[in-house]
């Protein structure tokens, strides 16, 4: 990272860093890259270990393993329930600059200068307030100059103009620096017209403006948004004697590009280039970052090799944008091309490359490949910082992998690295995903005795993960507590959109409809996304006029139905075996004029192969691509699964080779699919190469597919194959409802014919009807005591 010392003090160079803000998004509160460079420079963090621990977090003494959701609300209730206190944290001292007659910005001064202590500073400025009340007293104009000067130094900003206010009452006259600190002031305070004003001020004084104060109130209208302004301004610098610099042009150019003025910025681009003021390294990156947050990767790509004939030297920051870049777009080929560019002109990636290649990796489901980048990055001689840690938490969390999450969570506790509210609440979304509740509770309990406060987004996510495994109370509960006045954080519409999902997938629709009249009387609206929500969970109760009476409602509230709306009435009215209503609906929106989603395709094809009309489906899908619309694994999985019904292998096949072909990747529901249908033809060895593949791939395989396995592998009588399942089902924490239960005690029935069963299935019966489930190694445990023969107990 090359810091650029030459440019004005929190000018082009903190504005520049603040546009080469992170990458994920989607994932709220990451820091800039000066941030993250500040973190990197200021701290010397321990060096990590080059492989993530194995040990699991519950092993830390501050993590109870008792808790469970049940104890949700005492819990939030016990620790949350006050109103957060306001910490405030003051800067002990400050590196104050001065102005250098021949410079256009300020230069820090030596860190051997200290300036006043606020004490001191707080005493002078109350002598000069009670110096400027008595007129026999008035101060001196070198000593009210002088203390103008040092409050600009600490960066006292709103007592400095009050300090030129009195002193201007009393008739002392400020000097050029004075009023150089009173435009610094003024653009510190988001007032870049009044520091427009004291130059007008400065020539009716007689001093001549010099091109750093002109920068300043540039930099000013700039971060206000006042493009025009400084334009106008920068047009006007030289008819005024006072030629633009290279920092001045940085400096709009900035500016217009975060203002995604990209036109405006290329011409003056072009001005520059034809100038007296060469383009810089500055100057290309700032363009650069501008073209790719627009989207124009390419052209900033083709910037980038411009510049590296103009025989400047790319850095870790510029490489970065383009990697970054590249990787949103999803490809991710090329900006690992970039990263090995990168090693071979030997400029040394920083965290933020390393944390950008993680992310892409991450969100395209290749997390190992994302966790080794972690070991390279260590290896490589960088600290990972928080956002590293959390981006590849995050990632493992989105792919299932929750408790590889912890494991990252362990290892920053472990090397000193202190997780911040965001790390906790990715690691607590992507446990309540995978429906662990009771380990987000130890997490958030965790995360509270480290003094976090854990916010909207935490208890949203909570809320979510409620819902998702059926304890809608308990969610109801917590909304009710977010809902209390005492309460220190308060449900957004998201918040309210996760309940009433969650009420209609258990087709509670009126109480859902309950809910939405709450959230507008607390000002929330709703958006397109509660409305269709609504509509979907009228459709699943098949009330089809009260879902057409929503859609009227959220048109007349100004809500455009989007394409998930026509999504949610084709796939509803296909539910309702309203097939034709929901062909005529597709029709209708093709007909107006707009291309119908891939959704849209996938919820009609999907109720035509539930009819058995694989052909219509399969023109359906051609039908897709010959409007240039390119099918999703979605759209593969459903003709897919269909195919291998139909007992079409050879066709399935080829469906798999063309979805792989178009870059798609198979996700756990593919391998689901394909090794279902294969069991249940009987085509063993395929269904357990397929099985190992996806396991080989990070997808986690879910009970329904052990099911239909230790099935296929009963009907064949292959017990060291059955045996074998039930070890790797309980080594993968597989829960088990009383479907796969049932299953499982078949197999063995088949085993070995004198099993008691009766020892072990009344109590497991007992604990499934209250909704519950049971981990395939308790129940192993179980079976091992009443029949140690079968050797089916797996050591933990």
């Amino acid at each position: 990272m090359v810091l650029l010392a030459g440019t004005m003090s929190a000018g082009i160079d903190g504005t520049w860093y603040d546009a080469h803000a992170t990458f994920y998004g989607d994932m709220s509160g990451g820091e800039t890259m000066k941030e993250r460079t500040n973190l990197t420079l200021s701290q010397s963090a321990p060096t990590a270990p080059s492989e993530l621990p194995t040990t699991q977090l519950w092993q830390h003494k501050q993590i109870p393993s008792s808790i469970r959701s049940s104890q949700l609300l005492p819990m939030i209730q016990k620790n949350l329930l006050s109103p957060p206190r306001s910490i405030f944290s003051f800067p002990t001292h400050v590196c104050p600059f001065h102005v250098s007659a021949s410079s256009s910005v300020p230069h820090v001064e030596s860190q051997h200068e200290k300036p006043n202590p606020p004490q001191s500073l707080s005493e002078a400025v109350s002598l000069f307030h009670r110096a400027v009340e008595d007129p026999d007293s008035v101060p001196s104009p070198s000593c009210c100059n002088s203390l103008i000067n040092n409050l600009r130094k600490a960066r006292n900003y709103d007592l400095l103009l009050s300090v030129y206010s009195k002193m201007v009452g009393a008739c002392v006259f400020p000097n050029f620096i004075s009023l150089s600190a009173l435009i610094e002031s003024f653009v510190n305070t988001q007032k870049p017209k009044s520091a427009f004003g004291v130059l007008g001020l400065m020539i009716k004084r007689g001093f001549s403006v010099n091109v750093y104060n002109v920068n300043l109130v540039l930099k000013g209208f700039c971060e206000s948004g006042n493009f025009d302004n400084a334009m106008g301004l920068f047009c006007q610098m030289g008819r005024n004697s006072v030629l633009p610099d290279r920092f001045s042009y940085n400096t709009l150019l900035n500016g217009l590009c975060k203002g995604k003025r990209l036109v405006e910025a290329r011409d003056l681009f072009e001005a520059m280039k034809a100038g007296n003021c060469s383009p810089n390294l500055v100057t290309f990156s700032v363009l650069i970052d501008g073209l790719c947050k627009n989207g124009q990767v390419e052209e900033g790509l083709d910037l980038f090799e411009e510049m590296v004939k103009n025989g400047l030297d790319a850095d870790a920051v510029v490489y970065s944008t383009l990697i970054n870049a590249f990787c949103n777009n999803g490809d991710i080929e090329r900006g690992k091309e970039l990263f090995n560019e990168m090693l071979e002109k030997q400029v040394t990636p920083n965290v933020v490359t390393y944390s950008c290649l993680m992310h892409a990796l991450c969100k395209q489901g290749k997390w190992k490949e994302g966790s080794e980048m972690l070991n390279i990055m260590t290896a490589s001689g960088v600290n990972p910082d928080v956002v590293a840690y959390t981006v590849l938490a995050d990632g493992l969390g989105k792919n299932g992998r929750a408790s590889d999450a912890i494991k990252v969570l362990d290892l920053m506790l472990k090397i000193g690295e202190e997780p911040n509210n965001l790390t906790y609440n990715v690691i607590i979304n992507g446990l309540c995903k995978e429906g662990l509740l009771d380990d987000a509770l130890r997490i958030l309990e965790m995360m509270v005795k480290k003094g976090k406060k854990p916010d909207v987004f935490t208890y949203s996510t909570l809320l979510k993960g409620l819902c998702g495994v059926g304890k809608i109370d308990e969610a109801m509960d917590l909304w009710n507590l977010l809902l209390s006045n005492e309460f220190h954080v308060k449900p957004d519409v998201f918040t309210f959109n996760f309940l009433i999902q969650g009420l209609c997938k258990e087709r509670r629709v009126n109480d859902a409809r309950r809910i939405y009249s709450t959230m507008v009387k607390r000002g929330f609206p709703g958006n397109i996304v509660t409305y269709n929500i609504l509509i979907e969970g009228y459709l699943n109760v098949g009330k089809l006029t009260k879902a057409l009476e929503l859609w009227k409602d959220a048109v007349d509230l100004g809500f455009s139905p989007n394409s998930m709306t026509s999504c949610v009435m084709i796939n509803g009215l296909c539910k309702m075996q309203m097939l034709s209503i929901a062909k005529g609906l597709f029709n209708k929106k093709r007909a107006s004029g707009i291309r119908p989603a891939v959704s849209d395709y996938n919820a009609l094809m999907a109720s035509l192969c539930r009819e058995g009309s694989l052909e219509q489906a399969r023109n359906l899908f051609q039908e897709m691509r010959n409007v240039n619309l390119d099918p999703d694994v979605v759209s593969f999985n459903i003709l897919i699964d269909e195919t291998l019904k139909a007992g079409d292998i050879k066709s399935s096949k080829e469906l798999l080779l063309e979805m792989v072909n178009m870059g798609l990747v198979p996700d756990s529901i593919t391998f689901s699919i394909l090794i279902n249908r294969y069991s249940k033809l009987g085509q063993l060895d395929e269904a357990m190469s397929l099985y190992e593949k996806m396991v080989s791939c990070g997808h986690v395989p879910d009970a329904v597919l052990f099911d239909s396995l230790l099935k296929s592998y009963s009907i064949k009588g292959e017990t060291k194959k059955i045996i074998s399942l039930l070890q790797q089902m309980a080594d993968k924490g597989v829960v088990l409802d009383s479907k796969i239960t049932s299953t499982i005690l078949a197999c063995l029935c088949n085993i070995k014919e004198d099993l008691d069963i009766k020892k072990i299935l009344p109590k497991f019966s007992q604990h499934t009807s209250k909704g519950a489930s049971i981990k395939c190694s308790d129940l192993l445990m179980k079976l091992n005591k009443v029949h140690p023969e079968l050797q089916l107990f797996v050591a933990r």
